[in-house]
């Protein structure tokens, strides 16, 4: 059965009134239909719902957990809790696509021949090869990894065959019988390689880091191996772990420009984008890998532009990002594979960061303020339109101090300044005020010099989006010498209340565009810019 029998069938009276809502409330009532896992459910809400409680009831009534839940209508994010249903434009007769966060973790259980049993909990995007290291860790060397062999329900499992494929359920029981390896002396082959991997370096005059080349040859050598490239089952776009030569850890994490949201090639079915523009308003489908590149050149590190430094991490500390391309089978390949030049992929390959968790797992209540700030401060330079804490990884630093660590930034810099969405706004570090440290990092910030350092790497955007990064720290290092020195007063300016309010950014924007002269120059916009600005702003400190 499609989608449209579906939808045109008719809807058991049980289900549509399920919901519990009153009659009298008929005529705020709509009928909309939920996409989830190639399944369509009927679902019966009222227009003055909030995102948030519609969510709820997805919960309530189909049991997926609110935090692993994501809405998207007609390519758009539905990314505003607070927000209503009618906000949104969302009709009867929709169609809501969910996207599900699901747990990585399962539990197995592990037997031995000689009766020796003990769980593990594994990562289900791990291979058998990394179980086989897992158990010489739990048995302290009691079998080598060289020495196993592992069955389940009687079949022997290749290295390489992912636990996902193994275990259904939230439980495996996993029979491991060990025996000694056959030496067979053979004549040395050739290796034949079946992938590529190397950088895009657009201007020669690039000169990578050797943290950077470090990250490249290390993904080089687990692909090499024969080490898979393991899909995240997070967000809503195609992303890749990258595994070390040993295949025991992750080194990077690889996104192709065609399996991002709404590309052709997207692995989570959320594409067909109408009109090209990404699930945020003013990005491009195709234009994420690009900024997750510009947010780690930008991030520069305290010491100066990240052009002079030879630092590895930034004042907000985004992970090393570069741009490569990769001909592997492992991605999705929806037409079927073959190793030729049509399927290989370009994307952003991003420094793996070992982590605890993320923000989603244990709440902002703990955050370090100092660490929060930073982040705060590179979301408002570059008008991220997809900030929340599932994107926010908790790390260790000296002395064993919580260290926040900002990924995802592809969908910053956009176009226009209409879904900037920062979540840190509705935490209790927002409210304190920056430190001088940070003043200090703010008024160093040039956006002409990064304007022009971004153009160095090779990035061709349209003009839209420096104007963004222009007009963005233009109002930090405004506000922050008009004594507007936190990040929800600052914050508040860059987001909307509601969804159909604009922010007051977009206000001066507006007002500057509407005194704009035919012929004007970028130069005397953002001059123009810069007086509205000052008007607003010393409307708000006044």
């Amino acid at each position: 059965m499609s989608v449209v029998d579906v939808a045109l069938s008719p809807v058991r009276r049980e289900a549509v009134h399920s919901s519990g809502y009153c009659c009298n409330q008929a005529g705020d009532s709509i009928l909309i239909y939920l996409s989830v896992s190639g399944s369509v459910i009927p679902m019966r809400v009222l227009k003055s719902d909030s995102i948030a409680s519609v969510k709820l009831r997805i919960q309530t009534c189909k049991g997926f957990v609110v935090k692993k839940q994501r809405l998207v209508f007609e390519g758009r994010e539905l990314a505003r809790n607070d927000s209503l249903v009618k906000d949104y434009g969302l009709k009867g007769g929709n169609f809501l696509h969910l996207v599900l966060k699901l747990s990585n973790l399962l539990l197995i259980t592990v037997r031995t021949s000689c009766g020796k049993e003990f769980e593990l909990h594994v990562d289900r995007f791990r291979n058998v090869g990394y179980l086989k290291q897992r158990i010489v860790k739990q048995g302290k060397g009691f079998v080598d990894v060289d020495e196993q062999e592992i069955f389940c329900n009687g079949e022997k499992l290749d290295d390489q065959k992912l636990i996902d494929d193994l275990c259904k359920d939230s439980d495996a029981v996993i029979h491991l019988m060990v025996q000694k390896s056959a030496k067979v002396r053979a004549k040395p082959v050739e290796p034949v390689r079946d992938f590529w991997f190397e950088p895009v370096i657009v201007n020669p005059k690039v000169k990578l880091p050797c943290f950077m080349w470090d990250m490249i040859h290390s993904t080089f050598d687990g692909l090499d191996i024969g080490n898979q490239p393991i899909r995240s089952p997070e967000g809503t776009g195609g992303a890749y772990f990258m595994q070390d030569k040993l295949g025991v850890d992750y080194v990077s994490v690889f996104k192709p420009i065609d399996e991002e949201p709404m590309a052709v090639n997207n692995p989570h079915g959320v594409h067909g984008s109408s009109n090209g523009e990404g699930l945020k308003k003013g990005t491009g489908v195709g234009g994420g890998a690009v900024r997750e590149v510009a947010a780690y050149i930008l991030d520069h590190p305290k010491s100066g532009p990240r052009s002079l430094s030879g630092e590895m991490s930034g004042f907000a500390g985004v992970p090393p990002t570069c741009m490569v391309q990769c001909l592997h089978k492992g991605f999705n390949h929806p037409n079927g594979y073959k190793c030729a030049p049509e399927n290989v992929k370009v994307g952003s390959l991003q420094m793996y960061m070992k982590n605890a968790g993320s923000g989603e797992d244990v709440g902002p209540g703990g955050f370090p303020v100092d660490e929060v700030h930073r982040i705060s401060v590179l979301d408002i330079r570059m008008a991220n339109a997809d900030r929340h804490a599932g994107n926010i990884l908790i790390g260790k630093g000296e002395n064993d101090q919580t260290v926040l660590i900002p990924i995802d930034h592809g969908y910053c810099l956009p176009e226009n300044f209409q879904d900037c969405t920062f979540d840190w706004l509705y935490w209790p570090q927002s409210r304190q005020p920056y430190s001088q440290e940070t003043i200090d990092y703010i008024k160093s910030l040039d956006a002409e010099q990064d304007v022009a350092l971004l153009r160095f790497y090779g990035w061709d955007v349209p003009v839209e989006c420096p104007r963004t990064l222009s007009i963005s720290t233009m109002l930090l290092k405004k506000a922050v010498d008009r004594g507007l020195t936190t990040p929800f007063a600052i914050g508040s300016i860059m987001c909307r209340e509601t969804v159909n309010k604009e922010s007051v950014i977009e206000q001066i924007v507006d007002e500057a565009q509407d005194l704009l002269l035919p012929g004007m120059s970028e130069a005397a916009f953002m001059e123009t810019v810069s007086q509205v600005m000052d008007s607003w702003l010393d409307k708000l400190t006044n």
